[in-house]
Formats: structure tokens, sequence, C-alpha cells
């Protein structure tokens, strides 16, 4: 368990996150290198950041969904598959070790921080699909879903511009759905670490109340105005959080 100022300081981040979560996806890659920085072992760190992230995610979903810009049916086949890849991932990912973990969170900490900083701004304006729902189905979803039961972070960022490119989706809309497929990924993947007894309960319950706050407030920032990436403060988070890791101990 962190000293009581790294867990205000944690708090505090998990609030900021669930902020830009709601926005532009991502808020995992702040609470998850916090908690590693925390010094928390890599699975622990992941379960417990996989339940607070859930309950953000639950606020600003609900949120969506009351104001109407959350149109569920079109994309249930999608989250089908992205839980059936959330329980592999899952399974996958608490298997592999703590040590294994350590080596491989920085490099894909990095490979995020690349993909923010090389990837277009996206438009709220809604284009021709690439391709069908059920091939988006079949193919994006449950290997995002694996993503997101394996890892997660930036899957609430990718996946809108998966929608955007695939999909046709224009931001906002792109963002709702997002928010509707991360929140079933990342349920079942809490579940499964509960299960595990990975989750330190006390952290995960603090850090989850501030990322309702800041979800809340996010996504009445979307609904209202559209959305805006926050590209420059995710990219040197993540990577000056991964080389940190690559470099410590």
């Amino acid at each position: 368990m962190p000293d009581p100022a790294v867990f205000v300081l944690l708090v505090v981040i998990a609030f900021a996150a669930g902020f830009i979560s709601s926005i532009a996806g991502a808020g995992g890659v702040l609470t998850l290198p916090a908690l590693l920085w925390a010094g928390l072992p890599p699975i622990t760190a992941l379960a417990t950041n996989k339940v607070q992230s859930t309950l953000g995610t639950l606020s600003s979903t609900w949120n969506f969904f009351r104001k109407g810009h959350l149109d569920l049916k079109p994309l249930l086949p999608s989250m089908a598959t992205a839980l059936i890849g959330s329980c592999l991932g899952t399974w996958v990912v608490q298997r592999v070790g703590n040590e294994v973990l350590a080596t491989l969170i920085p490099a894909l900490l990095i490979a995020i921080g690349l993909y923010f900083l090389v990837s277009p701004r996206i438009s709220d304006d809604h284009r021709e699909p690439r391709i069908s729902s059920l091939q988006f189905a079949m193919t994006a979803a449950p290997l995002m879903g694996f993503y997101g039961g394996f890892f997660g972070p930036g899957m609430g960022s990718i996946l809108p511009f998966l929608m955007v490119w695939l999909m046709g989706y224009g931001l906002r809309k792109a963002t709702a759905q997002t928010k509707a497929m991360v929140l079933s990924v990342n349920g079942v993947s809490a579940a499964i670490f509960i299960l595990g007894g990975h989750v330190i309960w006390s952290l995960a319950i603090a850090m989850s109340l501030a990322q309702i706050v800041g979800a809340r407030l996010g996504s009445n920032l979307v609904i209202s105005r559209g959305g805006a990436l926050v590209q420059p403060v995710i990219i040197v988070v993540t990577l000056v959080v991964a080389l940190k890791l690559l470099i410590a101990p």
C-alpha cells in the first residue's frame, strides 16, 4: 500500500484520467504508469487500475446514454466479440508473471506514446464506412478486446480512431460508442482480476470515486463542444514513465 502522500496523488491522477478518458480516451495511460511508479507489482497495478477505470467509464457511458448519444443495438456484436477477446487477454496476462510484465509494459507504453505522436486529429464529420458493423465485430473488436484484457491503456483512444477510419463515424459518436465497448471489456477483465485476488481495494475505491467525477465532467464537455484530443499530455507522461521504468532497477 502506498504512503498517504502517494495515495492522495494517485487519487488526483485518477480524477485527471477520468476527465481525459471521457474526452479522448487513454486515461489508463496516466493511471497505470502512476500505479507502477508507486511501487505496485505489475499484475496488482493492472488489476487495481482495471477496477477503478471500469467505474469511471461506467459514469461517462451512462452520461452519454442518458443524453441520447449512445446507440447500443448496432454495437452488440462488437461488444460480444470484444468480451471474448478480453477474457482471453486477461487469462493470458495472469499467466505471464510479474518479471515478464516488468519488461513488456515499458515497451507497450512507448508504442502507445508513439501512436499518439503520429496519429492525426479526428473530426466530428461522418464519412463513408470502409467495412460493415459485422466485419468490424469479427476483426477489430476481438483484437481490441484482447489488448484491453491483456494491457489496456490507449484502448479508449485507439478504438475511436478505428471507428472513424473503418466505420465512418464522427468523433462524438465514436467517443460515445467507444465508452460502451471499453466498459464491457474492462468490466469482464476487472471481474477476472477480482476473482484472482489481485486488487488493492482501498486504493481502487478511492481512485474510482475520483474517476467518476472526472468522467462526468469530461463527458459533458464532449456532448456540449465535441471531441478534443489531449495528445501532448499523454505523449509526455507515457514516454517519461516508460523510460523511468526501463532505467529503474
